[in-house]
C-alpha cells in the first residue's frame, strides 16, 4: 500500500504511573512526521520502519503512538526516506551552530543547552557557553553520526586534564546553581555536541 499523506494516531504518555490515568489524544499526523519519530529509534533501516508501520505502534521518548497498521510500499518508503538527511562525516564541527552539549563519562550525563549556557550575569563579559566552545575549539571534535531525534549532526570531543579544569572553573559563570554545581562536582571525560544543519 502507498504511503498516505496523514495517519490517524492515538498518542498517550508512557510516563504514566499505574494509578494515574492520562488522556489519549487522537490526531491526524503527517506520515513524514510519524516516520521521523521512527528514525530516532531505527535510523534509516527500511525493514524496521516497514515493520513498525505494519505493527501500528511506536514508543518514542515518553510518548506512545498507535495507529491502524498497514504494509507500506517499499518504493514510496524509499522516496520518503530520501527526503531526510544522511550522516556526513565530511562535515566539520561549527561552534556557531551548536545547540546542545552533554558532558559524559561519569555516572550522570550533564546536559547543557546553548540557551542555558549562554546566559550572562550583570557585568559578565563571558558566558559558560563561550568558555566551553573555546575549549572545544582547541581540537576538532570527531564526527559521530546524524541524530534524527535531535535533527542534528553529533560530534564527540575528549578532554585533557587541563581542559577539564578549565570547564570546571567556568562552571561558576552559569546562572543556574544546580547546573553549575554539577559541572564543578560530577565526573565527566568528554562531550557529545549537537550541531543543527543550516537549511
Amino acid at each position: 500500500m502507498a504511503l498516505p499523506p496523514t495517519v490517524r494516531v492515538k498518542l498517550s504518555s508512557e510516563a504514566a504511573e499505574s494509578i494515574s490515568i492520562t488522556p489519549v489524544v487522537v490526531q491526524d499526523m503527517p506520515v513524514r512526521e510519524l516516520v521521523e519519530y521512527m528514525l530516532g529509534v531505527t535510523g534509516k533501516d527500511e525493514a524496521r520502519i516497514r515493520e513498525l508501520l505494519l505493527r501500528g505502534t511506536l514508543v518514542s521518548g515518553g510518548s506512545r503512538f498507535r495507529w491502524t497498521g498497514w504494509e507500506a510500499e517499499l518504493e514510496g518508503l524509499r522516496e520518503l526516506l530520501a527526503t531526510f538527511p544522511d550522516a556526513d562525516p565530511s562535515r566539520r564541527f561549527a561552534a556557531a551552530s551548536c545547540t546542545r552539549a552533554t558532558l559524559l563519562g561519569g555516572r550522570q550525563p550533564i546536559g547543557i543547552s546553548r540557551e542555558a549556557g549562554a546566559r550572562k550575569g550583570l557585568f559578565q563579559r563571558e558566558s559558560f557557553w563561550d568558555a566551553l566552545m573555546k575549549v572545544i575549539d582547541g581540537a576538532a571534535p570527531a564526527y559521530a553520526g546524524y541524530s534524527y531525534r535531535e535533527r542534528s549532526d553529533r560530534y564527540l570531543r575528549e578532554f585533557t586534564h587541563a581542559e577539564l579544569g578549565q570547564i570546571r572553573g567556568a562552571g561558576g559563570l552559569l546562572r543556574y546553581t544546580t547546573l553549575s554545581d554539577q559541572i564543578r562536582s560530577l565526573a565527566f571525560t568528554h562531550a557529545e555536541l549537537y550541531v543543527r544543519r543550516e537549511a
